[in-house]
């Protein structure tokens, strides 16, 4: 393992982070923010509670998740495409690293400038709402799950995509919608039943279901369901990006 050349990449993204943190890290948590004002101060007010929830307070961990899973995308395919669209891609290829280790170097990076911003917006959250973490380890696992898990998604995204247009697709179009549709800001249980079974077919469901049992001990779906559908989701992308190299689908070219 060529822990110089992952050590290498790794620090490179981050730096570019630090760089240009209004952008990679204020934006974010001043947008949620805005959300933990509007929905949790004014609207949550006149709210009931959701399963024994203030509603200020369920949101939380549906805010984190929303802001999670764009950035964790956003990260890793910008952090990939620059390389593709710079040429500096060849360099890398042409370097003694493998696939493996250019994934962890770069998922690795956004996975942790995610994690960052999670923790973050959870300090900010307690100035404007008040509640509880359970079971904090399956928090913190459920965080750095899917950050890895969408960084892995957002990576084959920036090695799929050939414009900057293209890059913007997923993360605003596809996995923003499904966040917020995904129960985010309520209940899927709230629901008619049969637009509960059809949102059993959003896999941002599971993710923000176990993630907001770790904080309150209630879930939409059961927790192991949750667990096994973000490890699935990972193989997934994980067995694409092999094929992506292992072919040099728009790598090598």
């Amino acid at each position: 393992m060529n822990t110089y050349a992952i050590r290498a990449i790794y620090l490179f993204e981050m730096a570019r982070t630090w760089r240009t943190w209004m952008q990679s890290i204020a934006s974010p948590v001043l947008s949620t923010s805005l959300y933990f004002i509007v929905f949790g101060s004014a609207i949550g007010s006149r709210m009931v509670a959701i399963d024994g929830v203030g509603y200020a307070a369920f949101i939380v961990p549906g805010l984190i998740m929303l802001t999670v899973l764009t950035e964790s995308t956003s990260n890793a395919s910008f952090g990939i495409y620059m390389p593709k669209f710079s040429g500096t891609i060849y360099e890398i290829l042409s370097a003694p690293i493998s696939a493996i280790e250019i994934v962890l170097g770069y998922v690795g990076a956004a996975a942790s400038k995610s994690i960052i911003i999670g923790i973050i917006i959870l300090i900010t959250a307690r100035f404007f709402v008040d509640f509880t973490i359970m079971h904090p380890f399956w928090m913190i696992a459920f965080l750095v799950l899917t950050s890895i898990t969408f960084s892995l998604f957002g990576f084959m995204i920036g090695i799929w995509a050939d414009s900057f247009e293209k890059l913007q697709v997923f993360p605003m179009m596809i996995v923003a919608p499904l966040t917020f549709l995904g129960g985010s800001f309520y209940s899927i249980n709230m629901l008619p039943p049969v637009w509960q079974t059809i949102t059993l077919f959003n896999p941002v469901v599971y993710l923000v279901s176990g993630f907001r049992w770790s904080f309150y001990g209630v879930a939409d779906v059961n927790v192991g369901l949750s667990l096994t559908m973000i490890a699935v989701f990972m193989l997934i992308c994980l067995g694409i990006i092999t094929w992506m190299f292992r072919t040099g689908y728009k790598v090598k070219v």
